[in-house]
């Protein structure tokens, strides 16, 4: 009797009479989640060992935190962080800005057709890759692309902007919001439609215009949203955008322009230090995974979400 209680309770707390199926389609995500996630995350013994790829994880040397200690001890590890946490920074401020300010605006439309068709072709860089917006940057950016003819037709002289120390972090941030600030835009619009209009018509009465409905009804209803996401960025201040550095990137923005995970790269594969490379990403990832505990502990204190 006993058993069939404690059976029926276990059923009942994990819903297991309704949403059986749900539980079985969840099971091969959770394979090949172990497979390609977890399994892998052996390598990161690299890190501690003098890799030999010969010799393989098992019989290459244990050296301990040998690589950990030359990491620390390395000049421009500090100057890739810098390099890091301001991109990503960047990033996240102007592509929050960006995503918001474009939301309210197009909230403003009431033509639908015009607004779905703006919604279309702000949402088409999202889907491109950062191969062919690369292509499309470097001939936009170029001394003889269409940006630095139009500086010349103002009397300015042409920017390199891509082989500029001083141009081409603002070029990573100002591209990569480009990119992505209307796919970013969805959910402060859905979080839009939830505003009531009573508040806008309470606020009309009172003789408030456009301006002053969006700065004490529009940004106030939408506040937790916003702090939401900001919050939940801080968990990828680490992730600089890899793709998009490695493609536009050149040796004459190393100083201004190397993040982490290019360096890991060049490294890694280009040089062929393994356990050196393993040891840079294994305390990003250590770093990365305290910044994500917090962002969601902060996310929960300030905007009441929570994962579990």
């Amino acid at each position: 009797m006993k058993k069939e209680i404690a059976s029926e309770c276990y059923t009942r707390k994990w819903g297991l009479n309704s949403s059986w199926l749900l539980y079985l389609m969840m099971g091969p995500a959770i394979v090949l989640t172990f497979i390609f996630c977890y399994i892998p995350m052996y390598g990161v013994t690299i890190a501690f060992q003098q890799y030999n790829l010969a010799k393989g994880f098992w019989n290459s040397a244990f050296i301990g935190l040998h690589w950990f200690d030359v990491l620390f001890k390395t000049p421009d590890v500090w100057e890739l962080v810098v390099n890091t946490l301001i991109i990503s920074t960047g990033k996240i401020i102007a592509g929050q800005l960006a995503a918001i300010i474009f939301a309210l605006l197009l909230n403003e439309v009431l033509c639908r057709l015009f607004k779905r068709a703006v919604q279309t072709v702000v949402y088409i860089p999202y889907f491109l890759s950062w191969v062919i917006m690369g292509g499309v940057i470097g001939d936009l950016l170029s001394t003889k692309g269409v940006i630095n003819q139009l500086l010349q037709f103002a009397g300015i002289n042409p920017i390199f902007f891509l082989g500029s120390n001083s141009w081409f972090r603002w070029t990573l941030i100002l591209t990569d919001t480009w990119k992505s600030y209307g796919w970013n835009a969805i959910i402060y619009l859905a979080a839009l439609t939830a505003v009531s209009h009573e508040l806008y018509d309470a606020c009309n009465i009172d003789g408030g215009g456009r301006i002053r409905q969006t700065i004490h009804v529009t940004l106030p209803a939408i506040s937790s949203t916003i702090v939401l996401l900001a919050v939940l960025n801080l968990g990828g201040m680490l992730n600089a955008g890899f793709e998009q550095v490695l493609v536009l990137y050149n040796p004459a923005v190393y100083d201004t322009g190397d993040i982490i995970d290019t360096f890991v790269y060049r490294m890694g594969l280009e040089q062929m230090q393994f356990s050196f490379a393993t040891a840079v990403g294994l305390l990003k990832s250590v770093v990365g995974s305290v910044l994500i505990v917090v962002s969601y502990w902060l996310a929960d204190r300030f905007a009441g979400y929570r994962i579990f």
